[in-house]
């Protein structure tokens, strides 16, 4: 089944978001069920599309993450980061495979300085978060082998992320106003894509593995000062003026605080925290070509 880090049989819901392209690269003989196989907002057709692959393990990599448009489309939020993850495990938990699930540091309020461990109280400040908290419950009460992975701050040369915005503007403009009250671990989506893999793959070979884990980038670090790192690696240099979030309004609260304890899956799946900052310049390198 594995070899050179490639497992036969697995099911990626997911095709053009971050987490899921970084996954087609280290997986190419997985399948991948975009929109026109398996519609998110359909839980139902998700739930057949597994029936009808009969996987090895499934690994969900889609989901609604427009945090602010959320706050006004709650619904469609509920339906992709609910109600169609509560499907597919329940699809799993018939056919008796793996299903790993990607979360988020939001289903937290924030609060306090320390590193959140996996069984921290949750709350979460908008619907984004609650959706994805409501998802893991659901997950949870599937009743078979699952795993949830929380991660922050994800970035990769693909699609929308802060990476590609603070390049964009660090080369139109000469000064930038960037929160440095939030702090985290910006974590890179090759590095999550990896992490899933081994994950799914040592499930498969242990019935008894699973569970809800923590991963991120270290070191933790606020928006402003991540901002910098990608200047420098960019050969790029606006002048940085670090800001609190008051002064930042967006429709969906932010968490101040999204550092998460990551000990568990070293422990577990001996997967460690990679470096962000490594992690960055394969990026950087990506979007330079």
């Amino acid at each position: 089944m594995m070899g050179n880090g490639v497992m036969d049989g697995l099911l990626v819901f997911g095709q053009t978001g971050q987490v899921a392209r970084e996954l087609a690269r280290i997986a190419p003989g997985a399948r991948f069920a975009g929109r026109a196989d398996a519609d998110l907002t359909d839980p139902a057709a998700c739930a057949a599309l597994i029936r009808q692959a009969r996987p090895r393990a499934v690994i969900n990599a889609a989901a609604y993450t427009a945090v602010d448009k959320a706050e006004s489309d709650a619904a469609a939020a509920r339906l992709v980061n609910a109600d169609a993850p509560a499907a597919m495990a329940a699809a799993c938990a018939e056919l008796g495979v793996p299903f790993v699930h990607i979360s988020t540091d939001y289903v937290f309020d924030g609060s306090g300085d320390a590193a959140r461990p996996e069984d921290a109280a949750t709350g979460p400040l908008g619907v984004y978060g609650a959706t994805k908290l409501d998802g893991e419950r659901a997950v949870a009460a599937a009743g078979g082998q699952w795993a949830v992975l929380r991660t922050s701050w994800v970035f990769s040369a693909h699609g929308g992320n802060f990476v590609k915005t603070m390049r964009r503007l660090g080369a139109e403009r000469p000064r930038l106003t960037i929160v440095a009250d939030q702090i985290g671990g910006p974590t890179a989506a090759a590095d999550i894509a990896r992490a899933v893999l081994t994950m799914a793959q040592a499930m498969v070979a242990d019935p008894g593995k699973g569970g809800v884990y923590h991963f991120a980038g270290a070191p933790d670090v606020s928006w402003a000062d991540f901002a910098r790192e990608i200047f420098v690696q960019s050969g790029l240099s606006p002048q940085v003026a670090d800001i609190p979030t008051a002064d930042y309004p967006t429709p969906a609260r932010r968490p101040l605080n999204s550092r998460l304890d990551c000990a568990a899956i070293t422990r577990d799946f001996g997967i460690a925290r990679p470096d962000w900052r490594a992690s960055l310049t394969p990026v950087i390198k990506e979007l330079s070509a």
